[in-house]
Formats: C-alpha cells, sequence, structure tokens
C-alpha cells in the first residue's frame, strides 16, 4: 500500500461555514421524488449526496459535510459557486427588473453580446449572438441555420459525442449510451470518433488526425448527396470520456465540409470560456475558425443560458421570418453571464486553468506510474479524463472498478464525474477558482482510492 493511503487525509481549510440546513430529510427528499419527479432522472454514487449549499470550490450536504467539487456541476461552473462578484449582480438585476423578453429593448443583453463577441479571434467574423436557454436550444439553433443559409439538409457529427437533450440534439448524438439515439430521419450521419486511445492511429502517429478525418469525406461522399450544411463537434469530447481531437483533424475536416457546402459549428459548451487553459475556446487549439459557436453551462456560472454565436451573414438567414425569444436573453441570466465574463477575463482565469491544468495532468501521470488501472490521461487545462482499464495492454475498459474508485472519492470528500462510452473515465472539471493545494487533495483522494480498489 502506498504511504497515502496510510496516513489520514488532510482536506484543504475554508473559511466558509454554511448555514443550519432545516428542511426536508434527505430521505424525504428521495421518497418526494420518487413520487413526484420523472423516473429517467439520474443520480450519481449508491448512497446519493444532498447538496444545500455552495462556496467557490466547496459544495455541502444537509449535514454540513464539505465536499471538493472537481465536475462544476458538470463543468457549468466557472468561477465558483456562489461568487460574491456574480450574486451581487444578480442581486441587483433582481430588485430592478426580473423578466423581459426580445421584443423590448434592455442594456444587459447589448452589453453582454458586446463584451461576448470580444472573446473570439480578430478577423474571425464571430460576433453576433443569439442568446438560448441551454446548450441543447443553441444547437438546435446552429443547425437550423446552417440548413437556411446552406439550402442544404445533412449534418455530420461525431459517434460518442453529446450536443444535448432535445429531440433535434439527441439526433445529433451517435452510438452513446446516454440519452437516446434518434433515428436518422433528422438527417444527421455519424462519423468515425477521432480517439487515438482505442481507435486505428493513435498517440504515436503524427498523420492520425488526417487519417481520422478522412472518414468524414467518405461519409459525405457516400452517405449523402455530396453537400451538406453542417459538420459539428465538440473539440474535446466532454460527457465521451475527454476524448481530444488530434492535430490536424479539424483543419482537415473544416476545409472538407466548406467543399461540400456545409458550415463548421464548434460545439463549446464544456471546452469554452478559458477551461482548456489554451484559448479562451477550444477550438483555437486547432487552428480554425468555426462558422457557428454554441455555448452554455459555464457562460453564466451554472444559470440556464447559452448562446449561440456566428457570422452576420449566418445570422441573416433567421430574418426571413418574425422572429424572437420569450426568455433566451432574460435580464437576470444575462446579468450572471456579464458578471462571470468580467470575472474569467479580469482575474486571470485561463492561465490559472492552464497551470493548474499541468499541475493536475503531471499528478495524474504520476499516479499512472504507480498504478496500471490507469490506461490513459488525456485532456487540456481543466478538462482532464482518466480511463481505467483491466490491462494496458488489451485496453478492456473497467467500468466496475471506475465506479468503486467514484464511489470511494465522494467517501474521501471529492465529487468527480465518469463517462465514456462504457462509463469507464474519471472526469475531472472542477471550477476554475480552486487552488494548487485542492489539486494537490484531489491527487491524494485518487491515490488512496486506486491503492483502496487494489487491496479489495
Amino acid at each position: 500500500m502506498s504511504e497515502t493511503s496510510q496516513t489520514t487525509l488532510r482536506m484543504p481549510d475554508c473559511d466558509h461555514r454554511p448555514l443550519a440546513y432545516e428542511g426536508p430529510s434527505k430521505e424525504e427528499v428521495l421518497a418526494l421524488r420518487r413520487e413526484f419527479l420523472t423516473p429517467a432522472l439520474l443520480t450519481f454514487y449508491r448512497d446519493p449526496v444532498m447538496i444545500v449549499e455552495g462556496h467557490m470550490q466547496w459544495l455541502f450536504d444537509e449535514k454540513g459535510q464539505r465536499y471538493l467539487d472537481a465536475f462544476a456541476g458538470i463543468v457549468s461552473v466557472s468561477v465558483g459557486h456562489c461568487h460574491p462578484k456574480v450574486l451581487d449582480a444578480v442581486r441587483e438585476q433582481n430588485d430592478r427588473l426580473q423578466h423581459t423578453t426580445t421584443i423590448y429593448l434592455h442594456p444587459t443583453i447589448a452589453r453582454f453580446g458586446k463584451k461576448l463577441a470580444s472573446t473570439f479571434p480578430e478577423g474571425s467574423g464571430l460576433g453576433v449572438c443569439y442568446f438560448t436557454n441551454s446548450g441543447s436550444e443553441s444547437n438546435d439553433l446552429a443547425i437550423l441555420m446552417a440548413r437556411a443559409y446552406t439550402g442544404n439538409y445533412d449534418v455530420v457529427a461525431l459517434r460518442n459525442g453529446y450536443h444535448g437533450g432535445s429531440p433535434h440534439a439527441m439526433g445529433l448524438t451517435g452510438q452513446s449510451t446516454w440519452k437516446y439515439s434518434v433515428p436518422s430521419g433528422f438527417g444527421v450521419h455519424h462519423a468515425t470518433v477521432p480517439d487515438r486511445y482505442h481507435g486505428h492511429f493513435g498517440y504515436d502517429d503524427p498523420q492520425a488526425g488526417v487519417k481520422y478525418a478522412a472518414d468524414v469525406k467518405d461519409l459525405i461522399q457516400r452517405g449523402t448527396s455530396g453537400q451538406i450544411a453542417a459538420f459539428i463537434a465538440e473539440p474535446i469530447q466532454g460527457v465521451g470520456g475527454a476524448v481530444v481531437l488530434p492535430p490536424g483533424y479539424l483543419e482537415e475536416v473544416y476545409r472538407t465540409v466548406r467543399e461540400a457546402g456545409g458550415l463548421c459549428i464548434a460545439d463549446e459548451v464544456q471546452t469554452g470560456f478559458c477551461r482548456t487553459g489554451v484559448g479562451f475556446w477550444g477550438f483555437e487549439s486547432h487552428g480554425v475558425v468555426p462558422d457557428i459557436v454554441t455555448m452554455a453551462k459555464g457562460i453564466g456560472n451554472g444559470a440556464p443560458l447559452g448562446a449561440c454565436v456566428t457570422r452576420a451573414d449566418v445570422a441573416a438567414t433567421l430574418t426571413s421570418r418574425i422572429h424572437f425569444n420569450t426568455f433566451g436573453g432574460n435580464p437576470v441570466s444575462c446579468a450572471q453571464g456579464l458578471a462571470t465574463l468580467d470575472i474569467l477575463l479580469e482575474e486571470g482565469f485561463q492561465e490559472r486553468a492552464r497551470t493548474l491544468g499541468d499541475r493536475l495532468r503531471t499528478g495524474l501521470e504520476e499516479l499512472a506510474g504507480r498504478h496500471s488501472a490507469i490506461g490513459d490521461v488525456r485532456g487540456q487545462g481543466l478538462m482532464v479524463g482518466v480511463e481505467i482499464v483491466q490491462d494496458r495492454q488489451s485496453k478492456e475498459p473497467d467500468s466496475a472498478r471506475t465506479v468503486e474508485i467514484f464511489e470511494r472519492a465522494k467517501e474521501h470528500g471529492v465529487l468527480i464525474g465518469k463517462g465514456g462510452y462504457w462509463g469507464n473515465v474519471l472526469r475531472i472539471k472542477p471550477p476554475m477558482c480552486l487552488s494548487e493545494q485542492d489539486i494537490d487533495f484531489l491527487l491524494e483522494v485518487l491515490d488512496r482510492a486506486f491503492t483502496e480498489t487494489d487491496s479489495g
């Protein structure tokens, strides 16, 4: 057993003291949920956690137990739970006006649009914003605009991707174990995921990106009329297990798609807003400029907010009909989004994600040297995946052990995610406000969890 497993793990200090919880018990909440909420709702952990309070990188249950949040509410919380500057902006807006639709003018949505547009590469043309309530709505809108703009219908997406929970967004998801695989009547065709760990072309192949991209070209030529509306992909597959698209892949695919008359859509719901540490947007790592960028989650630090950003000529396609949005651009959501964006830009979160991400990756690679169950460590910045296998030669997924490690981490005070096609990838995507000490604690907990599952 390692030294870590023989000592008591000490959680980093936190000066926040949660309020006394006086609501229904966890058992009562579970009973209410079972009776009145849809049974399709997923809960994590054998003994579900009830979270009643949050402060920056910390979450608290009804008994005051503190947890390090290493999953950020599925990558929703960018700058920290209940960040004081975000709360101040929301309180001020709530005191003035809670709701107005886009048929009236409001200053916050306009200011937010200008600030958001400033985050895209100069000269990219990306700068027209359409605010929505979710990533699903943003992706639906992106496909609608692409079809209207190009006059084509077929769409190419990646297997194992994830683009939301609406019917059309679920139709973009191919060969997955989450949500529903909607029939291809929506005109979606799925290309091979460029997975350098499990796929034919590995990390040791410098041409892997170009080789995987050939499947998109073949799919367009054989599976469609040869003309398509759009290609959509996450720069790093989130739910799919932090699969990083190889160098050269998007560059080659974007060229092929544009030759086939299509637009290129970057789904930045999980990779955007500084999380990769390399650029403000995930696509910047690939040397490409999309025609449309969709986003949600981190855009508003957990608010029900999303956006679809594109060029002026593409956005103009929606002017052919009367169009407005009742809740997209809600003043309270936009106030929270604008405050979050101000913090990200003014407090160096991109560099923070890079340096903390480097520390995390280095520590995980050291763990891989001690624990043979770790088959692959991948990701960028504070978006990292750890793939757990039965042995490194066969790369056979070890889903059962992943669950055990996932459970042990919670018992030791760390909440992480899991995903991947086989459910064998630990997803580590914390609020970007955490510290070096928090990273070290997270690594100690994972070391302990691997060691405990080694010994049964």
